[in-house]
């Protein structure tokens, strides 16, 4: 065929620089969108933050009335069947500057800022301040009575301990690490770990479960029940996981009050005595919204210390006014200053918006618990503010509703459902709390098995197979009924 040129008409989707920006903090977490906004007050020096702390009035004053083709412009990728009106300002030119607005408080919100003193506290340092357990070994050992050779020895094996204080690795093992020229002995690292297993925690130095407990056993006063355990411990420890009370007895030579007994004792002990001193990475979770109860309405409002209070530079702002036409750079940057501000305002705006359907919808919840959640789709929510099912999505992803039942990510009150007979449905959240219900106040020498919490669920109407009530007990993190059963 012959090559031609043709010219036609055609719509396609695009997405201007101040909607991809809108949707971006969308769907960032507050912590996310605190460094996004860090980073821009680096960039940007039009941009700064609000000094006072006037707390959340003034934003939720200044947030635009509730559009669903604004808000849905958050999520307008999603499909090309959507009608995706810009944003007011992304009219004109990129660099134009409005003269008849005063930009020294426009678009302010929140601030997250503190008083002095808590700016000052440095929790990465409160935390880094724990005594690890290597530090909290080697301060005993150093006040031992034991000689630099010994010492050595007791430190070294205090090395190889992992974080929970087990030492997996054979002294035949270690005692190859050991420099030939130094001229240890196998038994001196024998009676160095013995000289650690001897140290607090009790159980450290342990090669096993069943050595950690004991060695926690034996720092207790003797006594029938401590005996018992300790044989136990040492000898029969898999049965009692296994909850195989009949033979455990029958091996022990003992009543059921005195394994009782045992067990209680066995369970107090900790089976990793070095946790304690591990560091772990506590994450805090600052809610982006709180609910409380209003007149008798469940009422969602915006947390103001997860809200940054942002503004316009007003020095940067009269300089630029006064020099029109010569500000070069700063008009662009005064323009990503305005995005910015109006599109944290949409964002919470949407969240606002969000989290308040939810609420609406789930009010059963607020009022008598898990038992009361309604099964709820994104796509329900989506209807009913007439956004896309893609931006609640985005809005309900790592971000957090604080409520006087506990702090939830926005898409916990949301889920499967499950049938009834009645022809309703109920939600996966109920069920779980149906089954838990259950299981803390079932008979612990005859524990309901997971056909029999089927049954006793389908005669309460809700149609559930026994491998949805495994799969369900399994999220909840209870054991199957043969680990259950008690004495």
């Amino acid at each position: 065929m012959k090559p031609t040129l043709q010219i036609k008409l055609s719509q396609h989707l695009t997405l201007t620089p101040q909607l991809q920006q809108s949707i971006k903090l969308l769907q960032l977490s507050t912590l996310e969108l605190n460094q996004e906004i860090d980073r821009f007050l680096l960039e940007n020096p039009m941009l700064e933050r609000e000094e006072s702390s006037s707390g959340s009035g003034e934003f939720i004053a200044s947030l635009p009335a509730s559009s669903p083709t604004a808000t849905d412009g958050a999520g307008s990728e999603a499909g090309a069947g959507e009608h995706h009106d810009e944003h007011p300002d992304a009219g004109g030119a990129e660099g134009a500057f409005d003269e008849s607005v005063d930009w020294s408080s426009a678009g302010s919100a929140p601030s997250n800022r503190k008083d002095d003193d808590d700016e000052d506290v440095d929790f990465q340092a409160i935390q880094a301040a724990s005594t690890s357990l290597r530090d909290h070994l080697d301060a005993q050992v150093a006040l031992s009575p034991l000689s630099d050779r010994d010492r050595m020895l007791v430190r070294f094996v205090i090395e190889a301990l992992d974080d929970d204080g087990y030492l997996h690795q054979e002294l035949d093992e270690l005692f190859e690490l050991l420099p030939p020229t130094l001229e240890f002995e196998p038994d001196e690292l024998a009676i160095a770990l013995r000289h650690v297993q001897q140290l607090d925690p009790a159980g450290i130095g342990a090669r096993s479960p069943q050595e950690c407990l004991a060695l926690q056993l034996r720092t207790l006063p003797p006594s029938p029940v401590r005996d018992l355990a300790l044989v136990i411990a040492e000898q029969h420890l898999e049965l009692l996981a296994e909850r195989n009370f009949a033979q455990l007895k029958r091996l022990a030579a003992c009543n059921d009050t005195a394994l009782r007994e045992a067990r209680e004792l066995i369970l107090t002990l900790d089976p990793h005595p070095g946790s304690r001193h591990s560091g772990e990475d506590t994450r805090f979770i600052l809610p982006d919204v709180t609910v409380k109860k209003i007149r008798g309405r469940w009422t969602v409002q915006l947390n103001s210390d997860a809200v940054p209070r942002l503004r316009v530079n007003q020095l940067y702002a009269s300089l630029l006014q006064q020099n029109r036409g010569q500000g070069g750079g700063l008009s662009g940057q005064l323009q990503e200053a305005r995005w910015l501000i109006k599109n944290v305002q949409q964002r919470f705006d949407t969240i606002l918006r969000v989290s308040q359907a939810i609420v609406d919808q789930q009010r059963q919840f607020f009022d008598h618990g898990e038992v009361a959640m309604r099964p709820l789709t994104l796509q329900e929510i989506a209807d009913q503010l007439e956004l896309h099912e893609s931006t609640v999505s985005r809005v309900t992803t790592q971000k957090y509703m604080a409520t006087p039942r506990g702090v939830f990510e926005l898409k916990y009150f949301f889920g499967s459902h499950v049938a009834t007979e009645t022809g309703g449905a109920a939600s996966s959240t109920a069920i779980r709390a149906l089954i838990r219900q259950m299981i803390d106040a079932e008979d612990g020498k005859k524990p309901l098995s997971d056909a029999r919490i089927a049954d006793l669920l389908g005669q309460q109407g809700i149609v559930v197979a026994r491998r949805t009530i495994a799969k369900y007990r399994e999220s909840l993190g209870i054991p199957p009924v043969s680990l259950r059963k008690t004495l």
